[in-house]
C-alpha cells in the first residue's frame, strides 16, 4: 500500500448525526471525480448499515475501497457508556468485512469547554479503551480532533494533552488540515510534529482568517505536506473534503473538481510509489 487517494462524506453533510440514505449516489461521484476510497461518517451508511457485505459489492462494482468509517462520541464519563460501548463494537464487527479499514474516532464538540482538563482526559481515557478492543480485533483506529469554539482539542496545548494522554500502541492521529488551520496553528509543523503518529489524513483548505476555502485556493501548503508524508513513507490514505458555501450548495461539482486538483498537483508529488488513489 502507498498513498492514496479518497474522498470524506462530510461533503455532503457536516452533521454526524443526520442520518441519510444516499451513499450509493456518493459513491458514484466519487468514483466519476477519480478517487479510489470513502471515508464516511456511520450516519450516513444508510440501507448499507446494517448489510456491510452489501456494501462491499457496490464498491467492488465501481472499483473504490472502504478506507474508514468515521464514529463520533460524547464520551461524557469516565469510561465508555453502555450504548457508546454497543456501538463501537457493531462497527468494529462491520469492519472486519473491510480488512484495510481504519476506524476514525472523532470526538462530539461540547457545549462549552468547562472543567476542560477533567473532559479532555475523559475522552483520552474512553478513546484507549475503546482503541485497545479493536486492536485485540485486528481494527486499527485514529483520532481525529476539530476546532469549533467549544471542541475539546483545538489548539495547541490542546494537542499537547492529547498526545500526552493517548495509547500510541493502540490508536493514531488523523490530522484534519483545515481543522490545524481554524485551531490557530501551523499546519506543517503539526504534520511534522506527529508525523509518527499519523494513520489516516484529512485534507480540506482554509485561509487563516479564517475561513474554509476551496481547495488550492487557501493558505495550507498541501504539495508540502504530501512530498513531507512521502518523503516519510506514508502508507496510506489522504481523504479529501470540503465545506465551502459552494460545496454546501454543489457538493458533488465540489468533489469532481477537488478531484481536477489532487490529479494536478498532488498526485505527482508522491515519488518512488505507485500511486493507486487517483486515475490517470
Amino acid at each position: 500500500m502507498s498513498i492514496l487517494f479518497g474522498c470524506h462524506g462530510s461533503t455532503w453533510e457536516l452533521d454526524y448525526d443526520k442520518e441519510t440514505d444516499y451513499l450509493g449516489h456518493i459513491i458514484s461521484v466519487v468514483e466519476k471525480a477519480g478517487f479510489k476510497g470513502i471515508d464516511v461518517q456511520v450516519s450516513l451508511l444508510g440501507r448499507f448499515k446494517n448489510a456491510p457485505e452489501l456494501l462491499k459489492e457496490e464498491l467492488a462494482k465501481r472499483g473504490l475501497e472502504l478506507a474508514a468509517l468515521t464514529l463520533p462520541f460524547s464520551w461524557s464519563n469516565h469510561q465508555e457508556t453502555e450504548e457508546e460501548r454497543k456501538l463501537a463494537d457493531y462497527f468494529m464487527e462491520y469492519l472486519k468485512h473491510f480488512p484495510n479499514a481504519i476506524m476514525n474516532i472523532a470526538p462530539r464538540v461540547g457545549l462549552n469547554r468547562d472543567h476542560l482538563l477533567e473532559r479532555q482526559r475523559d475522552i483520552i481515557q474512553c478513546a484507549n479503551a475503546l482503541a485497545k478492543r479493536a486492536y485485540d480485533q485486528g481494527i486499527v483506529c485514529s483520532f481525529h480532533p476539530s476546532s469549533p469554539p467549544t471542541s475539546y482539542f483545538r489548539t495547541e496545548e490542546d494537542y499537547k494533552v492529547l498526545f500526552e494522554g493517548l495509547d500510541s500502541r493502540y490508536i493514531g492521529y488523523t490530522p484534519d488540515a483545515g481543522h490545524i488551520a481554524f485551531g490557530g496553528m501551523d499546519v506543517v509543523n503539526i504534520y511534522k510534529k506527529y508525523l509518527p503518529w499519523i494513520k489516516h489524513v484529512h485534507f480540506k483548505d482554509a485561509s487563516f482568517k479564517p475561513e474554509w476555502k476551496t481547495m488550492g485556493e487557501g493558505a495550507i501548503d498541501f504539495p508540502q505536506i504530501v512530498s513531507m508524508l512521502a518523503e516519510h513513507c506514508y502508507k496510506g490514505w489522504i481523504m479529501v473534503e470540503e465545506e465551502t458555501k459552494e460545496s454546501e450548495a454543489n457538493p458533488d461539482n465540489a468533489v469532481v473538481n477537488i478531484g481536477d486538483y489532487m490529479r494536478n498537483h498532488l498526485a505527482p508529488i508522491v515519488k518512488g510509489v505507485t500511486v493507486k488513489g487517483v486515475t490517470s
